[in-house]
């Protein structure tokens, strides 16, 4: 599971980021399109993060102790 959340992270910027990019060239108003669904990607990635790592200390993957 470790080896995945970076990726998350990456795949949340870029999806929304191309995203904000390309409706940036077709409605003309780059950069800022990018940029605000860039960060709610990276707010995504890191909800999805901290999701991932509660639901596995809730299953009993922590780190043994408790």
């Amino acid at each position: 599971m470790v080896m995945e959340l970076p990726f998350v992270m990456v795949a949340g910027v870029v999806v929304g980021g191309g995203i904000g990019y390309l409706l940036d060239r077709w409605l003309h108003t780059a950069p800022a399109l990018a940029l605000i669904l860039g960060g709610l990607g990276f707010a995504g990635g890191v909800y999805e993060i901290i999701r991932r790592l509660t639901s596995e200390e809730k299953r009993g993957g922590g780190n043994g102790q408790g």
